[in-house]
């Protein structure tokens, strides 16, 4: 985690997903506040989504943000509990190079304060992957809004300390470069 905020604010590419079997734009109003808070924090909203609950389809959308060099931040909303097709931290944790432990023990305490031991039945889930950070948040309004102001609204924010992500996502374009340099330095070796 960065231990140097800045003073002026680095906006972040944003990608939000809704994971939903019943829901269309019209009627999400969690990526809409999400969206919403994006914009209003400064950050760039870069694509917005509206999948079925589906681990496949969840994998296939996250990994092509992942690779994207100009995806930052992915917030994923619904699919967090335990219904039968609730499936979101099974698509996304295979994806993590790291798991944001207290992301999920954050939000789970934050909204105790709000639904009492019915928080227990979140499983809200952060980590990072390829320098993009991954959020994933119960589908409810009332859910986002914790997660958002209680947490990623800071840690988002380069200007927050004593530590928040942005310094470590958005890195991708350095990493795919040392790469290729280590790949051309391995085949000019053989």
């Amino acid at each position: 985690m960065s231990t140097e905020p800045t003073n002026d604010l680095k906006p972040l590419n944003i990608a939000i997903l809704t994971v939903s079997d019943t829901r269309g734009l019209a009627e999400d109003s969690s990526g809409q506040f999400l969206e919403d808070s994006v914009v209003e924090a400064g950050h760039q909203l870069i694509s917005r989504r509206i999948l079925p609950d589906d681990v496949y389809l969840i994998r296939a959308a996250l990994s092509s943000w992942i690779a994207d060099a100009d995806v930052h931040v992915i917030v994923i909303t619904g699919g967090t509990g335990f219904s039968e097709r609730d499936s979101t931290p099974e698509a996304v944790a295979p994806l993590l190079d790291k798991t944001i432990e207290g992301f999920g023990e954050e939000f789970r305490r934050l909204s105790a304060l709000e639904i009492g031991s019915s928080t227990i039945q979140s499983r809200a889930l952060g980590g990072l992957a390829n320098y993009t950070a991954i959020f994933c948040l119960p589908g409810s309004t009332g859910a986002c809004r914790t997660g958002w102001n209680g947490i990623l609204s800071s840690q988002l924010d380069s200007r927050h300390g004593p530590c928040n992500f942005s310094a470590l996502v958005g890195r991708k374009p350095e990493r795919a470069i040392e790469r290729l340099q280590q790949v051309i330095g391995q085949r000019a070796t053989r």
